[in-house]
């Protein structure tokens, strides 16, 4: 009776936390929360838990989300996440737009971190705050701070356009004019003056009306 009190009190603790996070949560905040990894590993034999990655567990009974998303999550969670943004084709995807298959998760942090999971790629960037946003919980670099990161990756621009002209139809191209000011470093490499006309181009490519392409300005 006992071992079942303590059982159902370490779940409800998980519970609580995986309930911010897709269901899920990390050995680490299972720890700090006083469940010790035996116990993980008997919740984890019993299937009130499951084990999705190296430190990683999803809650029974918790649904598993669209695959290419809840990987990216699932990674995120594996670096330790806070600190982390999605970044590059990862946001894309996780955005929903553009027809990439992003293979590993980008993420990047404002200082060096490491890790030794193949399936992640850390790079050191320090974001504005403008240029992060929530998709359900997870911090990720806005569409317009998405696109840019992918012309600095030199990325095709014709699949660009595409992913540009997604985000026109589902309404998540909010500041064209912030596309601009991104894109001005980036500019001159890839054949043109200003950010705002190397997003013209592109707008055109992905066949936006002059309404887009004037908010550019």
């Amino acid at each position: 009776m006992y071992k079942c009190c303590m059982a159902g009190s370490t779940i409800a603790r998980l519970g609580s936390i995986a309930a911010e996070q897709w269901g899920m949560f990390t050995t680490s905040q299972a720890v700090a929360v006083g469940a010790a990894r035996n116990t993980l590993s008997a919740l984890n034999a019993s299937s009130a838990i499951t084990r999705v990655a190296q430190g990683v567990y999803r809650m029974a009974g918790v649904p598993e989300g669209d695959p290419e998303i809840d990987r990216i999550r699932i990674d995120w969670l594996a670096v330790g996440g806070t600190g982390l943004t999605v970044a590059g084709k990862s946001a894309a995807a996780v955005h929903r737009i553009g027809d990439w298959f992003p293979g590993v998760t980008e993420l990047v942090a404002p200082h060096r971190r490491t890790t030794r999971l193949s399936s992640i790629r850390l790079r050191v960037r320090k974001l504005d705050a403008a240029d992060v946003t929530y998709i359900d919980g997870l911090p990720t670099m806005t569409v317009e701070r998405t696109i840019a990161d992918l012309v600095e990756a030199r990325e095709d621009l014709s699949l660009i356009a595409d992913a540009l002209r997604h985000a026109a139809q589902n309404g998540t191209l909010l500041v064209p004019q912030r596309l601009a000011q991104l894109l001005d470093p980036l500019a001159r490499r890839n054949g043109e003056v200003t950010g705002a006309d190397l997003g013209e181009r592109m707008m055109l490519a992905a066949g936006l009306d002059d309404a887009w392409i004037a908010r550019l300005r």
